[in-house]
């Protein structure tokens, strides 16, 4: 049976809570701390971004949209290392996209820059008119489910970024999704889908490379609009991507 939108918003807040709680209690959980409430930091995320960086689609990607969050800090700094431009969604979207490139970042201030501090101070806010094509996106996750179905942290941030690139034809739906998580974060029970959600393509772990390869796909076209609250409609970059929208 279908569950209405209500038992769909207690289902995903349950998962998250549940693994909250556990990366907490099995002291997986790494700075900032409590997880509760975040992207989770993890132990083994660095082996985990070193994973990502066998995967074909990495290795073919000169522009990398990445999530600001710490537990995608090595990947951030993975792709700078290698000469990737690195397109980094600022937190709650407040400042927009900050577009890294390595050309221009000195080789031995990588670490600085691929932190969130100093991603403001190495990168360049972009307008979304200058914003690169995108081979790759990176998105941070609460749990995933084997479907490849995604729990974020409730913001819907990843889901309005990825919006706002698609409804600029800066990526499609063959543009790969990915992730790095711990392996507890893999969840069995079925994660529900709405209408915005994203699934992921691939996910690695400490211990694993998955390729996802399931009837679900799920990757919206655009943004709906509809579903934008009075505060996201008030940020700078919506309000950016209205007027673009308008003159075309």
């Amino acid at each position: 049976m279908a569950l209405n939108r209500d038992e769909i918003k207690a289902k995903k807040a349950r998962i998250r809570e549940t693994i909250w709680r556990l990366l907490e209690e099995r002291n997986i959980a790494l700075f900032p701390r409590p997880v509760i409430g975040r992207i989770p930091n993890f132990k083994g995320s660095d082996i985990a971004a070193e994973k990502l960086t066998s995967l074909r689609e990495w290795q073919n990607a000169r522009v990398i949209k990445s999530n600001p969050d710490s537990p995608q800090y090595h990947v951030r700094l993975r792709a700078l290392r290698e000469g990737k431009y690195v397109l980094m969604a600022t937190p709650r979207l407040r400042n927009g996209f900050i577009l890294l490139d390595p050309s221009k970042i000195p080789s031995n201030r990588h670490s600085e820059a691929a932190t969130i501090n100093g991603a403001f101070r190495y990168g360049k806010p972009v307008k979304l008119v200058e914003i690169p094509r995108i081979d790759l996106v990176v998105t941070g996750c609460v749990a995933v489910d084997r479907r490849g179905v995604r729990l974020g942290k409730g913001g819907g941030f990843s889901e309005l970024e990825y919006g706002i690139l698609r409804e600029l034809n800066l990526i499609n739906e063959n543009t790969p999704i990915v992730t790095t998580i711990h392996d507890l974060q893999v969840v069995n029970e079925e994660i529900p889908v709405e209408i915005h959600d994203l699934t992921i393509d691939y996910y690695t772990t400490p211990t694993r490379t998955v390729k996802v390869d399931s009837a679900i796909k799920h990757k919206p076209k655009g943004i709906y609009w509809e579903l934008l609250t009075s505060e996201l409609r008030e940020l700078g970059v919506i309000k950016e991507l209205f007027n673009i929208k308008k003159q075309l």
